[in-house]
């Protein structure tokens, strides 16, 4: 089924990826986040970015793989969507600047939001 947008929101979008263009050409970036925190701060100052995820259904773990050669575990039964999805759909997924997008299951999980739960959860096992 193919998705329709209104007239207004095809040409805001146009808009949007115009000015991105021009803001590529002039080597500036828009930055989205209007207050940024210590955690933004972060990820844009080291350039953190996911290059990876890896998948292990029969332990229920996923691994996120970031640039810094860092490593973040969580649960795959920890994501709603994540728990009834095969191994092929767990492994079809996009990694943007900002996080990792798997179209088939619609879900959409942040660098930022990985990054937080590390912070919050450091002297936690992984495994209850």
């Amino acid at each position: 089924m193919k998705h329709s947008i209104n007239k207004k929101a095809e040409e805001y979008l146009k808009f949007l990826a115009t000015n991105e263009e021009k803001s590529a050409e002039a080597g500036k970036v828009h930055e989205y986040i209007d207050s940024p925190d210590q955690l933004d701060l972060l990820i844009k100052h080291h350039d953190i970015k996911i290059v990876g995820l890896n998948f292990y259904p029969e332990l229920d773990l996923m691994l996120i793989v970031l640039n810094n050669k860092k490593i973040i575990k969580r649960k795959i039964s920890d994501f709603k969507k994540f728990q009834s999805a095969s191994l092929s759909d767990l492994e079809n997924y996009g990694i943007s600047r900002y996080g990792v997008h798997w179209e088939k299951l619609d879900e959409d999980l942040s660098l930022r939001g990985f990054l937080q739960y590390e912070l919050n959860h450091l002297d936690m096992p992984l495994s209850a």
